[in-house]
């Protein structure tokens, strides 16, 4: 008889460790999907479209071209890439940099991926601290593209919000 209620409470205490186990794993794991698709909604996408940089009468024959560009903001890792054409000579630095607005020239903070030609492509992956978040967010952030005959600048593009 003492065997039998031993045993009876015995299976109640392991019914109880596995119920427990399974209400912990089902937490966790409702937990980690919260937080995944929490993730996933707070990715950002922006546009760029780059354009001649402002000019004056002197620069009018160096600074051409055209191009497009999309970021992906995943946390704090800001993705970029996207393509140029038309330069009148080939591109020798691409930069991320921060104006005090939008429209506004301000200090490069991240060297970019450039091909070395009249056309080709851009690219780069930055770890944003919060201060650039904000910026990105307030679309304070461009690109620019400089060139041989164009070392102050020939293409820029603000990144904005899709």
């Amino acid at each position: 008889m003492i065997d039998a209620m031993f045993q009876v409470q015995l299976s109640q205490g392991v019914n109880m460790a596995f119920k427990r186990s399974v209400g912990v794993a089902l937490t966790v794991f409702g937990l980690t999907s919260l937080v995944l698709s929490a993730a996933a909604r707070n990715d950002e996408s922006f546009k760029v479209r780059l354009s001649p940089v402002p000019r004056d009468i002197r620069m009018h024959a160096t600074v051409t071209g055209k191009g497009a560009a999309t970021a992906i903001l995943v946390g704090t890792k800001l993705t970029i890439s996207g393509s140029f054409e038309g330069l009148r000579s080939p591109a020798t630095v691409a930069r991320l940099h921060r104006g005090a607005v939008t429209g506004v020239r301000g200090a490069a903070f991240q060297d970019l991926t450039v091909s070395h030609s009249p056309s080709g492509t851009i690219a780069g992956s930055i770890e944003l601290t919060p201060f650039q978040i904000q910026a990105l967010m307030a679309g304070q952030l461009y690109i620019q593209i400089h060139s041989e005959g164009a070392p102050e600048g020939n293409l820029w593009g603000w990144l904005l919000r899709r």
